[in-house]
């Protein structure tokens, strides 16, 4: 799948350092597994060493890829941000995604993978 590539950089919004919540599972599945992701959550702080940014205009350095594992709601907020920053890849996880955000997507020629699990889709 040509959105899984360890030479992008991906910012899993909605990240968490809750270990029962996907945004935690996410981030440290990516993580381990050796891609370079940047958590992104509001409150800040740190998950498992890595520095968490309060948004995605926060991250100094480029993002190919914003995985999104918060609610729909949050999703389109956050695409509004994604457009203008020039992020032209997303990942919807499962349960972040809706009808108006991929509509958003390819209104806006914003590559969205959605209906996939990025855990499942980076193993096959």
């Amino acid at each position: 799948m040509e959105m899984i590539d360890k030479n992008y950089t991906y910012a899993i919004v909605g990240a968490s350092a809750n270990i029962e919540k996907y945004g935690h599972k996410v981030l440290i599945d990516l993580h381990t597994a050796g891609y370079k992701v940047i958590p992104i959550n509001p409150k800040g702080g740190e998950i498992e060493g890595l520095q968490v940014y309060p948004s995605l205009s926060a991250v100094k350095e480029k993002i190919d890829v914003a995985i999104f594992v918060v609610p729909p709601t949050v999703t389109s907020e956050v695409l509004i941000e994604v457009k203008n920053l020039g992020i032209d890849k997303v990942w919807m996880q499962p349960g972040s995604e809706s009808a108006e955000a991929i509509e958003f997507c390819k209104n806006n020629n914003i590559n969205c993978v959605h209906d996939a699990c990025i855990m499942v889709a980076r193993q096959n």
